[in-house]
């Protein structure tokens, strides 16, 4: 359990928010209660197309931070062998080769589960999705065009977007061999692909449904589920990624 604890503190003390300004800024078009304050369990949101509307302020599960498989229900996570003994290094390891660390962002599905807000936009052709850490970002592309053939290797991936009824459906692949699935280093390989599946459940909550499928890295396909909190009245802030850190080089006292 140290060792945990001691993990998470890196990706809390290596990448600093800053506080801002404009959080107490009323959030336009939000139903409210009669005392004033957003009204989170009003029924979910339509746009012209009479889809929900996805676009808004969101922060993750505090319960899943650093952990993805705190959102898995399936048992043991189907590691291949040599993932499974990486993902144990990284830990006995308390994560020095985190590519956060040396804020690198943090990838698919990482970033739906790190600590901090983004914000999602919808636009004509695509969603844009602003991630406060690292200050990172995702264009989903809903044009119609197909997953790259021979991608550059990227850190998020080449995402595109569709909607089956009332869930807009995900899929990323084209990632490099040095993504973590989440703070706690589980591996993934270029071989990476996931899927993400948005549900709006009202105003204030929304779920991401996520399967993995590395085959590489893992023995088959598994799922996890991330819930979303909407955050009214407030506004991304400007975030500070230390390059030259140097909290590995305390880090063995800091354990101790």
């Amino acid at each position: 359990m140290k060792r945990i604890g001691v993990l998470l503190l890196v990706a809390c003390v290596v990448q600093v928010p800053l506080m801002g300004q404009w959080l107490k800024q009323p959030t336009a078009g939000l139903p409210r209660t009669p005392d004033g304050k957003p009204d989170l369990a009003a029924p979910v949101p339509r746009g012209e197309a009479g889809r929900p509307v996805l676009s808004g302020l969101w922060r993750p599960a505090p319960s899943l931070v650093g952990d993805i498989t705190r959102g898995y229900s399936g048992g043991t996570v189907p590691y291949q062998p040599w993932a499974e003994t990486l993902f144990k290094k990284r830990v006995a390891d308390f994560a020095r080769d985190d590519p956060s660390a040396k804020c690198i962002m943090g990838g698919v599905p990482r970033a739906d589960f790190v600590p901090y807000p983004f914000k999602i936009f919808e636009v004509p052709g695509m969603v844009v999705i602003l991630y406060e850490a690292i200050q990172g970002y995702r264009q989903i592309f809903t044009d119609g065009r197909q997953l790259p053939k021979d991608p550059n290797p990227a850190w998020m991936g080449y995402s595109v977007g569709r909607w089956e009824g009332d869930v807009f459906v995900v899929e990323s692949s084209g990632f490099n061999d040095d993504v973590w699935l989440d703070n706690m280093g589980r591996p993934a390989t270029a071989a990476l692909r996931v899927t993400e599946r948005f549900v709006r459940r009202n105003i204030g909550q929304m779920d991401i449904d996520i399967t993995i499928d590395d085959p590489k890295a893992y023995t088959q396909p598994w799922n996890v589920t991330q819930r979303l909190a909407l955050q009214p009245d407030a506004e991304l802030i400007e975030y500070i990624c230390n390059e030259n850190n140097r909290y590995f080089e305390i880090l063995p006292k800091v354990a101790k």
